[in-house]
């Protein structure tokens, strides 16, 4: 189990490493288009569309990290009233983390599938850029491989009692 949490944050880290990088392409691509635009009345013709991308891939290339961390929004109402230590507290995340991985792993299968058709079928998007419309659809595919590997790690750990809820990760978030 051991083994699958390493592997699960390892993957995770390099899922963040990218979205950085998306980050900085995006960050260079307006700044380039700023410039076109002020100084040489010209433009990329393609930065929203781009940067839209970008964005949609840098969220799901982060989504495993963030669960890792702890980082993602939760309704904790009725979780948070529970005892940490007790089987209904860690049945319910149980039954949560199960819920999570079948909602991820569809939407995983039907991405997959369309990133699949859209590769076969030659699809481009319809503006200057003809961008080939599998290629941001694999890095949400990606993320969401990613985001499901983290689960699976997360539900081992609830499985075997390896998640300490007293904290929720506060400490590490610096909100003790």
């Amino acid at each position: 189990m051991r083994f699958v949490h390493t592997f699960a944050r390892t993957i995770s880290n390099l899922g963040m490493a990218a979205a950085i990088v998306v980050l900085l392409g995006m960050t260079g691509l307006i700044l380039t288009e700023i410039v076109l635009r002020t100084y040489f009345d010209s433009s990329t013709y393609a930065a929203d569309e781009l940067v839209g991308y970008g964005i949609g891939a840098m969220s799901f290339l982060a989504l495993g990290q963030s669960l890792d961390r702890g980082t993602l929004i939760r309704m904790n109402l009725l979780i948070s009233a529970l005892n940490p230590k007790s089987f209904a507290r860690s049945a319910i995340e149980f039954l949560c983390v199960l819920f999570a991985l079948g909602s991820s792993g569809t939407a995983f299968y039907f991405f997959l599938r369309n990133v699949i058709r859209n590769y076969q079928r030659g699809y481009t998007s319809e503006t200057m850029a003809q961008v080939p419309l599998w290629l941001p659809e694999t890095f949400i595919v990606i993320g969401l491989g990613i985001f499901l590997l983290q689960l699976i790690s997360y539900l081992l750990r609830v499985a075997t009692g390896s998640v300490d809820y007293s904290m929720e990760r506060a400490s590490e978030l610096g909100h003790e």
